[in-house]
């Protein structure tokens, strides 16, 4: 049973693969370009100005190394997103893939399985870019801050997996301008990728505590700073875990739904 659940899992990661070697380049600018851009504007450019002004609050480290695991647990969570609204509604709505996969020995659940998987390399390959970018840039404080990649991949699938339940479950794709708006970009600026979320009004504060970009941000950054406590670490990794397996139980009973009536 394991041996098929694995080769049906290999063979759904294999299309995916197939469809990425013929669409590769329109990914470029939002993957690759655009959080460069991010880390060139706000670490270099912004914190140049920031560091001339002393750095005690940031705990002596400089500003691109104070918010550069923010911006790489930002972008998985970008990257997670964008895969996980359009391409699945697609696979139901509109080249209704999904249907002829099912047609095969395959089930809802090993297509889901297969679409998470598909997007977890594009999450990793993205922030492995990234990181490499971030070293060569100064933006690791210390080696440990390498460990952030495993921390944004784990934030990206926490952030997919719910958004691809919601995507199983939604009619047209007007809700996904709502996840964008309200989701990905409040997330994105008050996460604490920027800086510390104690200085938002308390609402805010604890509403950014609920995100589970925080999570991805506050650790990725204690590691890159050399600063992590096991307990808060162990907090973090537990509730991005539950995020990703909640949302992964979801979007397979949605798909399921959606595609035996």
């Amino acid at each position: 049973m394991t041996a098929v659940l694995v080769e049906n899992g290999r063979r759904q990661f294999d299309y995916w693969l197939t469809v990425y070697k013929r669409t590769w380049k329109g990914s470029l600018v939002s993957s690759f370009l655009l959080p460069l851009l991010y880390l060139a504007a706000m670490g270099i450019g912004l914190g140049s100005f920031v560091d001339e002004n002393g750095t005690g609050a940031l705990g002596g480290v400089s500003y691109l190394q104070y918010i550069a695991p923010g911006l790489l647990a930002a972008t998985a969570l970008q990257i997670a997103v964008s895969e996980s609204t359009y391409p699945v509604m697609g696979g139901i709505k509109w080249h209704k893939f999904y249907y002829s996969m099912i047609a095969t020995p395959l089930r809802p659940a090993d297509v889901m399985y297969g679409q998470l998987a598909f997007i977890a390399f594009r999450v990793l390959t993205t922030c492995t870019v990234f990181t490499v970018v971030i070293a060569m840039f100064g933006g690791l404080a210390t080696p440990l801050g390498l460990l952030g990649l495993p921390v944004a991949l784990l934030v990206g699938m926490a952030a997919s997996a719910p958004v691809c339940a919601v995507a199983t479950r939604l009619e047209n794709d007007s809700g996904f301008a709502m996840i964008f708006r309200f989701g990905v970009i409040p997330a994105f600026l008050f996460s604490g990728a920027f800086f510390p979320v104690s200085q938002l009004p308390d609402w805010i504060e604890w509403l950014a505590y609920l995100s589970p970009l925080w999570h991805g941000v506050e650790l990725a950054r204690d590691l890159s700073l050399d600063t992590v406590e096991p307990l808060p670490a162990l907090g973090n990794l537990l509730y991005l875990g539950a995020w990703f397996g909640v949302g992964t139980w979801f979007a397979v009973r949605g798909l399921t739904r959606r595609l035996i009536k």
